[in-house]
Order: C-alpha cells, then structure tokens, then sequence
C-alpha cells in the first residue's frame, strides 16, 4: 500500500524520556505507583506534528508520529476564513491522566506553513495517590510560520499533581498564539474540589531558533501552602487562562494597541495584556468563573491577532464546542 505523499509516518522512533524529578516542588511526590510503574507502555505518550507548505500554498500534515494513549486525527480544513489552513484535533485513549503518566508532545511548523491545533475535549487530571503526571511540549515555528493552539481546559481533580514544560522556539518572523486555561476543579462533584489538588507546576519559555532565551514564566500552585483565593491570587475567581503570544514587535504593537482591558463585575470576568521582554510579543490573562465565557475572551483575543497577522478573523466556535 502506498503511503499518500502528504502524510508520512514515522513509527520507528524512540519515545524521549520524561523526567521532573529534579524539580523541587515534586519530590514529595516520587513515589513509584502500586499500579502500573511510570512510564509504562500506554502511560508514556509521545506525539511529533510537522506541517509543512506545498506548492499550491496549502499547508498539509507531512508528518505525524504517535504513542498511545497520545492520538492525533488526520487534519481537516473547516476553517472559514482560511480554508487552507489544517484544523487537528489532538486525542487520548487512555482516559484522564493518572498517576506515573509521562507525556510529550513536538510540534513542528515549517517555513512559512500554518496550522490550528486544539483537543478533541478537555483534560481530565485524575486523583492520583502515589506518582505524578508529567508533560513536555517543544514548540518551533520556522521563517513565517503561524500556530494557533487553543486546547480545551483542564480539569485537576482532588488530589492532582501535574507538571509541565513548554519550549516555545519561534523565528522573529513567525507567530505562535498559544494558550491554556486551567479550572479550579470539579465544582458540583459531591461537595465539591475547588482547589483541592496537591500541586500544579506550569512552565513556559521562549527562545530564537539559534537558543537565544527570551522568557521565562513559571508558576507554581500549591493550594496546601497558599490558599489561591486570596486576594491578589485567584479571589473569587475560578478559572484561569494564559495565553502567550511570540510575534514580531511590529504586530506586537498593534495587538497590544487594540486588545481591550476587562473588568466585568456583572459577568465577573477580568483580562489583561502586557508585553514580554526582548520584543518577544505578549502575554494575555483571563480570570473567570465560566468556562464558556474565558473561551470566548480567548478566542476574541486570537482574533485580535490573526487579524493582525494574517488579515482575516477567526470564524464563530462550533456551537458543540
């Protein structure tokens, strides 16, 4: 059977190692499951990404790597204003992410090319007794490229310890809007766990192609030491999305300019903009107690920038999503 042109697998790989062992806020959690030991086949998931341009101007899925319980689908082109653009959903078979699970994911967007990448629904972070549940994402946009990453949120759980680290290696030229939110808990689930997860560490960095650091952000939740609904940390807040944008300081400038602060006392929402060091682009944060109201703030905001960039608006969400 011949394999399309377009769409190369590449399944002989080894699958990197996931290790945060080193970092200090998880040491109280290195205890080896009783279950299934960490990283066993089916809970370490590895997923490689490269789009890529093709003659005609489309931008197509070259090629796809996977592990389970990590699943990509093939990329669709349901985008309204940029119909040659692939829209992929980023899938698991196992479930929500349990103790021992390890998790990277590669992300590779070529000169020129463009992609929208979001999952198929939201991440559950499951209680976990002994272990952690860890993820790794390297992000690289070549000369021109273009990303939009809009995952649905994730959910921990009582009991949740999850870590991550985002490489987010963008050529001066390129764009990548890359977002997460991040819910409090699972609110009606019997009395319900707002903030009863033991730790959620979440780290981002920038850089130029050539290893140049731009930024660093990394914050670090740990409702037993600090309560996050103090004032000056969530309040009466329960939703939490962040979102960073890498682009040229000339769009930086304009989005900046037109993105508008929000103080909504009625629909109690707030959001705000500020740019990175280096002229590296921006950085958006939404708090919220809606879910559906922190997307749309999100989405409006990546609007605001595909606007800017590309010229053209991103279409109203499905009304399933």
């Amino acid at each position: 059977m011949n394999t399309p042109a377009n769409f190369d697998r590449i399944m002989t790989s080894s699958v990197p190692e996931v290790d945060f062992s080193s970092a200090r806020e998880m040491q109280p959690y290195l205890t080896e499951p009783d279950q299934m030991y960490v990283g066993a086949p089916g809970k370490h998931g590895y997923l490689k990404l490269r789009f890529q341009l093709d003659p005609d101007g489309k931008s197509i899925l070259r090629e796809i790597d996977r592990r389970v319980p990590l699943i990509a689908q093939q990329e669709l082109y349901f985008d309204r204003e940029m119909p040659e653009m692939p829209c992929l959903y980023i899938l698991s078979s196992g479930g929500p992410n349990v103790d021992g699970d390890r998790y990277q994911q590669d992300i590779i967007v070529e000169k020129d090319a463009f992609a929208w990448i979001s999952t198929g629904a939201a991440t559950k972070l499951a209680t976990m007794k002994f272990n952690y549940s860890g993820m790794i994402q390297n992000i690289i946009l070549e000369e021109g490229a273009y990303l939009e990453f809009m995952p649905e949120p994730v959910f921990p759980c009582a009991h949740t310890r999850f870590i991550s680290d985002t490489r987010l290696s963008v050529h001066p030229s390129a764009t990548v809007f890359y977002s997460e939110i991040f819910m409090g808990g699972r609110k009606y689930y019997k009395d319900g766990e707002m903030f009863d997860y033991d730790i959620l560490s979440v780290c981002s960095h920038g850089e130029r192609p050539d290893g140049e650091e731009l930024f660093r952000e990394k914050f670090v939740i740990d409702p037993n030491k600090m309560n996050p609904r103090l004032l000056g940390v969530m309040g009466d807040f329960e939703i939490f999305a962040n979102v960073i944008v890498m682009t040229p300081p000339e769009h930086a400038r304009k989005i900046y300019e037109a993105t508008p602060v929000v103080l909504d006392r009625k629909e109690h929402i707030a959001a705000g903009i500020t740019l990175l060091p280096n002229d590296a682009g921006l950085l958006y944060k939404v708090l919220g107690n809606d879910s559906s109201a922190v997307k749309r703030m999100v989405r409006e905001f990546c609007s605001i920038v595909r606007m800017e960039v590309k010229g053209k608006p991103v279409p109203e969400e499905f009304p399933w999503r």
